[in-house]
């Protein structure tokens, strides 16, 4: 692709390393945006030069927030007790749009997989086994994806809490195999959580 100019091409080349974004698409954005009046170029390098220099990590779910305690685990009316193991952000907005679950979530950041180099000391397991320890928690739901890594990291944190008094449940049959809890629809997700099953009882499926 040959280009007029270096600032557009340098333009395109940034955007088009986003997820999803190939140098063609970059190209028609920033072709737009060079249509716009500079007042929205300016406010949208605005928004993402805040974001990315302020953005904080929740304290104590490791979930993206504004302050150092997010606005769920602020939430004096959420059940305090019951956790949702979620892998990240996105599925903590899509079990939140349900509005089917009302504890806490803990982020992990990812899921255990040696194939990428990513092991348990790479995620948030010990500060989720450290809550399990200190008696503040009365059920973990597994919420992590039907994958080979998902199934991996539930089982990783199964063991290391078993000897403590903590419920353990995975979501409900519901959401295929391998699917992301972010592309599930909103009933579905809904009623599988609301429909869980003791994590004993998936291990012997």
């Amino acid at each position: 692709m040959e280009f007029s100019s270096k600032l557009l091409q340098n333009a395109v080349s940034e955007i088009s390393q986003l997820p999803g974004i190939g140098k063609r698409t970059a190209l028609r954005l920033v072709l737009h945006l060079l249509k716009q009046p500079e007042s929205q170029t300016f406010h949208l390098t605005e928004a993402l030069t805040a974001m990315r220099n302020q953005i904080k990590f929740c304290k104590k779910c490791h979930n993206i927030s504004d302050m150092d305690l997010c606005e769920i685990c602020n939430n004096a009316f959420r059940n305090q007790d019951i956790i949702c193991v979620v892998e990240d952000i996105r599925d903590v907005m899509a079990i939140e749009s349900t509005s089917s679950f009302k504890g806490l979530y803990h982020v992990l950041g990812g899921k255990i997989s040696p194939m990428d180099g990513i092991g348990p000391h790479d995620l948030t397991i010990n500060s989720l086994i450290n809550k399990v320890k200190q008696g503040e928690i009365k059920e973990l739901i597994f919420a992590l994806s039907s994958t080979m890594e998902g199934d991996t990291t539930n089982f990783y944190i199964y063991k290391q809490i078993q000897d403590y008094n903590v419920k353990t449940s995975t979501i409900a049959i519901g959401i295929s195999v391998g699917d992301e809890l972010e592309y599930a629809d909103e009933i579905t997700l809904g009623r599988s959580i609301l429909n869980r099953i003791p994590f004993e009882l998936s291990l012997k499926n």
